[in-house]
Parts: structure tokens; sequence; C-alpha cells
């Protein structure tokens, strides 16, 4: 097993596990205890889990660093898919979603000048490792657990930028209300960046397809594509299909 796909089965156990011991991992994955430690405490540099006495363990639920470990192998397939139609060079703006994250990921490492405004702290401190990226982080009200920058000093800054693309990831899907999110003000700040930009782009795994969200973020007319994985039902394909919105599934 490659060293990769070693570290995403790792996340795909400790996430439907909620903790596990170190000595069962080394097990189930056929490696020393060494090696599983190795890579659990690559694991935790990256916020992905925790180490707490010869466990490993999911982080708070409300934490993005849960999210981004939920369905992690998925999310990053998104991520790659949808880095394919970003050129060297180019701006764009990333909003604050967990495959978000992996796309600026992605972008940061294995891209060449690429440029990244974002309101999203957790984005920005991800990927700060990564020497040929620059990245210009939009200040507002912090919020502490998604760790994203909200509210009226965004739009203060935004109109100083245009773009070509906006990712965002959504928190569900709604045929009357278009796409949801969970948090009033996160939504109006996604909003705003999209005033910003040419084209807003949607990155989400299917399970989001299936759940509504509480408050409307973006109308169908406002998004032009939408990555996400094989897994969305024929149904709600052919709805947005209908809508001139474009569907790219991994």
């Amino acid at each position: 097993m490659s060293l990769v796909s070693r570290e995403e089965e790792i996340i795909s156990i400790v996430s439907q596990n909620k903790k596990i011991e170190v000595n069962e991992l080394s097990e189930r994955l056929n490696v020393s205890k060494v090696t599983i430690r190795k890579d659990l405490d690559k694991l935790e540099a990256r916020g992905l889990l925790h180490r707490q006495h010869g466990y490993a363990l999911l982080n708070n639920m409300d934490d993005i660093n849960y999210r981004l470990a939920q369905n992690y192998d998925l999310k990053r397939k998104i991520a790659l898919e949808a880095s394919k139609i970003i050129k060297d060079g180019e701006v764009v703006m990333i909003e604050s979603g967990s495959t978000c994250a992996l796309l600026a990921e992605e972008l940061a490492f294995n891209r060449n000048d690429i440029t990244i405004i974002t309101n999203s702290c957790f984005i920005a401190s991800y990927i700060r490792k990564a020497e040929s990226v620059k990245v210009i982080l939009i200040g507002g009200e912090y919020q502490k657990e998604s760790q994203v920058n909200v509210g009226p000093l965004v739009k203060k800054v935004i109109s100083e930028f245009f773009v070509d693309k906006l990712f965002v990831g959504i928190d569900g899907f709604d045929k009357k209300r278009g796409f949801t999110g969970s948090d009033i003000t996160r939504c109006d700040t996604s909003r705003t960046l999209a005033t910003a930009a040419n084209q807003t782009i949607v990155l989400t795994d299917s399970s989001k397809f299936k759940q509504k969200g509480v408050v409307s973020e973006f109308g169908f007319d406002e998004v032009s594509k939408v990555f996400t994985d094989s897994c969305v039902g024929e149904n709600e394909l052919a709805f947005l299909r209908k809508k001139n919105i474009e569907i790219v599934t991994v």
C-alpha cells in the first residue's frame, strides 16, 4: 500500500470509529506501529485528526478539521478534478469549505505562481508552507469553528478585486431555494465574494444533495459549474442540467 493511500485509509478508519487504538490500526493495515505513528504525526500536523495516549481520534464535530476528515478521499478527488480548470499563473478566489481547502492545497503545492484570494484563515494556514503560492487573506469578523472571516468588513475590501473563478462549498441543496448553507453570516459573505467573480463554482460531495440547509446561499442561476461525485442521483443531475449548470462528477 502506498503512503498516500495508507494515509487516506487511516482517515477513513478513524472517521468510521471516531476513536481507535494505534495498535489496532497497525494490525488492520499490516504495518509496524512505528510506521503508523509516523503517518499519524503527519495527519495530526495537517489537522486531520488527534493523537491521545495510544489512540487516534477525530476532531470536534464543529471544527473544520472534522469536516475535512469526513469523506476525505472523495473530497480530494473532487478537488483534483476542479484543479484541472485552473492554469499556472491564475488568480482565483476560494471560500472556506473543506473540499475548497483541498483544492487550495493542490494549487499551492502542485501548480506554479497561483494567487489565492480567500476569507479562510484555515486555508491560509493549511497551505502556508507552499513556496510558489501567493495568498491574499480578506479580513473581517473571525468565526472560530470554521476559521473564516465574515461580515461587513469583507464587503468593504472585496470591491478591490475581480477574478474569473470563485470556488465555494455548500451545506445543502433545495430545488426551490437553490444551494444552501447553515450559517447566515457565512452565506452572506459567500454572496459578497461572488460579486467579485465572473463565475461561481460549487465543490461538494454528494452527501450535501441529501441535506436541505437552513439558509439560501446561491440561486441556480448564480452558479456555472458543480464538481461532485458520481453518487448524486440522476434526478438531481437532470434538474441542475436543466438550469444550465455544468456538472463534473468523479
